[in-house]
């Protein structure tokens, strides 16, 4: 991935790709939106690292860092108060996610090598470990959570 992008482009390539990418469209439970969200937004995270490993050679080039709890936190409304349209108390009211866009930011912290770049290959590659970790303990909940709706639509397991 060449250092010519800004952050800039990297969040209007995200925007496009959160098209569709609903809590609602889940159409079963909000947990299964709230992981859905969880592993879309690991997977963004996965390219932005991916993104300054590939660049950890590239003169110049600033360490980009994903705000992951931020916009997780931002699509799952937490922390904010959910009022419905109608004023009915028994009325459900769904989030949509369409509007969740991670901040993707050059890394203040990094440290400047001689030649203007800032990646630190073992941090990055740590940062990957950690991130693929828990895109694969997100996978594994949806599994399980897909697999607890499949066995009560199938009647407890019964194919009578």
């Amino acid at each position: 991935m060449p250092s010519s992008g800004s952050s800039e482009d990297a969040a209007c390539n995200l925007k496009s790709f959160w098209q569709g990418n609903t809590m609602e469209n889940s159409g079963f439970d909000p947990t299964i939106g709230a992981l859905n969200t969880a592993l879309n937004l690991r997977l963004a995270n996965q390219n932005v690292i991916s993104g300054n490993i590939a660049n950890a050679d590239t003169p110049g080039y600033k360490t980009k860092k994903m705000e992951f709890e931020g916009a997780l936190r931002d699509a799952l409304g937490v922390g904010t108060e959910l009022t419905p349209r109608e004023g009915d108390p028994r009325h459900i009211v769904h989030r949509s996610t369409d509007a969740v866009e991670p901040e993707i930011y050059d890394d203040p912290n990094g440290v400047e090598s001689l030649d203007g770049n800032t990646v630190n290959r073992a941090e990055e590659m740590a940062r990957l470990t950690e991130n693929q970790l828990l895109y694969d303990a997100a996978a594994e909940m949806l599994k399980k959570k897909l697999g607890m709706l499949k066995y009560s639509i199938s009647e407890g397991g019964g194919n009578r």
